[in-house]
């Protein structure tokens, strides 16, 4: 399979390329940015800005694509669904991809692969190697039974919260955190409308579910860069998805020049800082880079942190360059818990860290492939009541 694309990807999933290059080295690591995310955890629970509501941001203008074409994903490999409009009266689309033994009499478990901003759900085919497991690896409790469905939503063309030139483009709004599964929601008679793409992942995924042939026992979600930090926020929403892996994200409650940055809590909320998530058992999975781009790492840490300190459970994966794992963040790929594109205080997370960003870690995807398969949804402990 041809993954040429992911070249092209390089600063594309969060800033433009700027001297992009290979090189460097893991040897340099130190814990200073320990303290940092530690503090800035604790910091983080503060209420945010008076004019940011109970979930956040506002819904994501929409915007004119930048890539011409990138509006309807080719579903090479798979079968193209849609169009179908969303909420807002855009066209919406998704690949499918099922192998020859799906049946509603032997149902298969269910992935959901969410792609990186600026570049559509065909990334799936060209820049990853998921599909390859297909029809030889298994998600089921069977072991030696192979076979799993994939599905990939696209996104739409809105303004994010990233640096330039992803700043807006084909993407996810996880700015909007209004992700209740049971729909529009009023808070102190405000109505807030649930965020249109978590409405539209669910469209496609309850299409599927509609043949019969997803064993809803194992539906999972995996994604890359802001299709990662979908994946978290959905995921965590979403009671029904029985885990997530995914690859390179930045915090969808806190990252970058984010105005309304909130932290994730399982109780109700206490102040407009905290946003209620559904889902609190989740299993996690995090494969992200000692280096990455605009100086994603430290977010990552500090995410992780705080999700466990609300009993989710982050399997947190650190690679260097060569994919190996290690054991703390390169300081000179950044040490802002925030993440930071500033080329002056962060020159690893915008060189080395553009190009680390921008592989999917092939050699981690069984592993990330058997995580999903270790954690079906009747595999957790009962919440109390």
């Amino acid at each position: 399979m041809q993954r040429s694309v992911a070249m092209a990807l390089c600063g594309a999933c969060l800033i433009g390329v700027l001297g992009c290059s290979g090189g460097g080295s893991s040897a340099s690591k130190s814990s200073s940015s320990s303290a940092a995310i530690t503090g800035a955890a604790a910091a983080a629970t503060s209420d945010p800005a008076p004019n940011c509501s109970p979930f956040g941001n506002p819904p994501a203008t929409v915007t004119a694509d930048q890539y011409p074409g990138s509006k309807v994903p080719a579903c090479y490999l798979g079968q193209r669904l849609g169009p179908w409009k969303d909420r807002d009266g855009y066209d919406r689309y998704a690949c499918l991809y099922e192998p020859p033994s799906a049946s509603s009499a032997a149902p298969l478990p269910l992935l959901v692969y969410i792609h990186p901003s600026l570049f559509p759900a065909d990334t799936l085919e060209t820049a990853t190697d998921i599909l390859e497991f297909q029809n030889v690896a298994s998600l089921s409790a069977d072991p030696d039974r192979a076979g799993f469905i994939v599905l990939a939503p696209q996104g739409r063309s809105t303004k994010h919260f990233y640096p330039s030139p992803d700043d807006q483009g084909l993407g996810w709004d996880n700015w909007y955190r209004q992700f209740d599964p049971g729909g529009d929601t009023f808070v102190d008679g405000t109505v807030y409308p649930e965020n249109v793409d978590a409405v539209t992942i669910d469209h496609f995924l309850d299409r599927e579910l509609a043949t019969g042939k997803v064993d809803t026992n194992r539906i999972y979600v995996t994604g890359w860069s802001n299709g990662a930090a979908m994946s978290y926020i959905y995921g965590l929403s979403r009671p029904s998805i029985a885990a997530i892996a995914v690859y390179s994200a930045p915090d969808p409650f806190h990252a970058f020049n984010d105005p309304c940055p909130q932290v994730a809590v399982a109780d109700d909320p206490s102040n407009n800082g905290q946003i209620h998530i559904f889902n609190e058992g989740l299993p996690t999975m995090h494969v992200h880079n000692d280096c990455d781009i605009a100086g994603l790492c430290p977010n990552g840490e500090r995410m992780a942190t705080l999700l466990r300190g609300q009993g989710i459970i982050v399997d947190d994966l650190l690679i260097n360059s060569l994919f190996l794992p290690v054991s703390s963040c390169l300081d000179v790929c950044g040490t802002n818990p925030n993440a930071n594109a500033d080329l002056a205080a962060n020159p690893g997370g915008i060189t080395l860290g553009s190009v680390n960003h921008t592989h999917w870690p092939q050699i981690w995807t069984p592993a990330m492939l058997e995580f999903l398969r270790a954690h079906p949804l009747d595999s957790r402990p009962r919440l109390p009541g």
